[in-house]
């Protein structure tokens, strides 16, 4: 098929690519001349796994198109996909901008009949207006030309995004046309072998999908973490509580991990999306606005350890901190417990000395221009601990899982380690560490 993605951010660039992987002929546009300049280089502007062999070779064969021209790709079009961001607005609702400048260009520029697909995470009743909005335009243009509309909610993991794009759970399709489920069904075709893994409902009930997994999945996080404060309380060990419950079937292991908060450009963002949307229906939604609360006092729990500690005057005190991004996999650094905790430490007088993989660069350039002479950033990870009072854990990537203890041991100044993942066993205390944890 041919296939146009409105959007080359996190959703859309996957999306596109893994298409063309299939034999579609893809056509990613974006406003962002430079962008597209860099994408027809391969440079890309996130990291993903796999990500970039994919945009190389789908150039190369001719598959994949990056443009800014949008006529270009509605010309030679089938399916029209958005998929551009929907930021959080002040009021905690999405900003539908992108989505509906998006709709515009369609409008002003299609010449055919044409499906379009709404992929971006978007309130519920989002894909009616779009609709309208582009009928609208038409009309005024005095154009035939009709569209019917879809919503297609994305399910991607950072740092998995192409293993789940390519092998998905789950399609969730929402249409009014049963030749638009056929479509849609035939573009996934090379993705999906098993029909089961087809889910088709009314366009409303898609795009409210897309924001109850999200909201579900925070609240399971949220809520492992209120747990673990409450062991920590009262001498319990959440670890041995999470292998208790997680083995019972209706509960699972999945996100029951405690940690230091979540992050990210989706959970914060849907979750409020979802809190607005309620309350602008009248509904006052008590265990969601409870989420974001038990989130936001989850991400200070490092500081207020090293605090416990150190004292609340951090004057001359040194912390290396292992992790920036919000998850492992991912450069991204939105809502990035590390922008909290770093913050804070610095605010209170400490010095940091930093190291990511992978978001060392997307950090320096999202923090607050005036944290960053607090702050040296190390581009190996061993060398964040010279000189150091403490070590903290932030993002449990890989590397960081069994360290050299021994190693660590010499460069700190002082042996102390806040692990905010709960990933290290307490026999390293055998080696003469102090080990704070989360509900252990």
């Amino acid at each position: 098929m041919n296939i146009t993605v409105i959007g080359t951010g996190y959703v859309g660039l996957v999306t596109g690519a893994c298409f063309s992987k299939m034999g579609n002929k893809v056509y990613c546009v974006d406003i962002d001349e430079s962008k597209i300049n860099n994408l027809k280089k391969g440079i890309l502007p996130i990291f993903e796994p796999h990500l970039g062999t994919m945009v190389k070779n789908g150039q190369e064969k001719g598959d994949l198109f990056f443009t800014t021209d949008i006529k270009e790709a509605l010309d030679n079009t089938d399916i029209i996909f958005i998929a551009v961001g929907t930021p959080m607005a002040e009021d905690g609702s999405a900003n539908l901008d992108y989505i509906f400048s998006a709709a515009t260009d369609i409008a002003q520029n299609i010449t055919k009949d044409s499906l379009v697909v709404v992929k971006s995470t978007v309130p519920i009743g989002t894909c009616f207006k779009v609709k309208d909005h582009i009928e609208k335009i038409l009309k005024q243009r005095n154009s035939s030309v009709r569209i019917d509309i879809a919503s297609n909610p994305e399910f991607l993991k950072e740092g998995r995004a192409i293993e789940d794009c390519m092998h998905p759970d789950r399609v969730v399709i929402g249409a009014e046309k049963e030749e638009v489920f056929d479509t849609l069904k035939d573009l996934y075709s090379s993705f999906v072998f098993n029909h089961d893994r087809f889910i088709l409902m009314d366009i409303k009930s898609s795009e409210m999908t897309k924001y109850v997994a999200n909201a579900m999945l925070a609240t399971k996080i949220s809520f492992m973490n209120e747990i673990a404060n409450i062991c920590e309380v009262t001498g319990a060990n959440v670890q041995q509580v999470r292998l208790g419950i997680g083995s019972d079937r209706r509960i699972g292991y999945d996100f029951i991990y405690a940690g230091c908060g979540y992050g990210g450009s989706c959970f914060p963002k849907d979750v409020q999306a979802l809190i607005n949307t309620a309350q602008v229906a009248g509904y006052e939604p008590m265990i969601l606005s409870n989420v974001e609360k038990v989130n936001a006092n989850q991400k200070k729990v490092l500081v207020n350890k090293v605090v416990d500690r150190f004292g609340d005057d951090l004057n001359g005190r040194t912390f290396g901190i292992w992790g920036l991004s919000f998850k492992p996999g991912t450069n991204d650094v939105r809502e990035a417990t590390s922008l909290i905790v770093i913050a804070s430490l610095i605010d209170k007088g400490a010095k940091i000395r930093a190291y990511d993989p992978e978001a060392n660069d997307e950090f320096k350039r999202t923090i607050d221009d005036n944290y960053l002479d607090s702050i040296t950033f190390c581009n190996r990870r061993y060398d964040v601990a010279d000189g150091c009072d403490g070590l903290i854990l932030i993002t449990e990537w890989k590397e960081f899982r069994n360290p050299d203890f021994d190693l660590i041991s010499e460069k700190l100044k002082e042996k102390v380690i806040f692990d905010g993942r709960n990933i290290y066993d307490k026999k390293i205390s055998a080696k003469g560490f102090e080990l704070f944890q989360i509900g252990c």
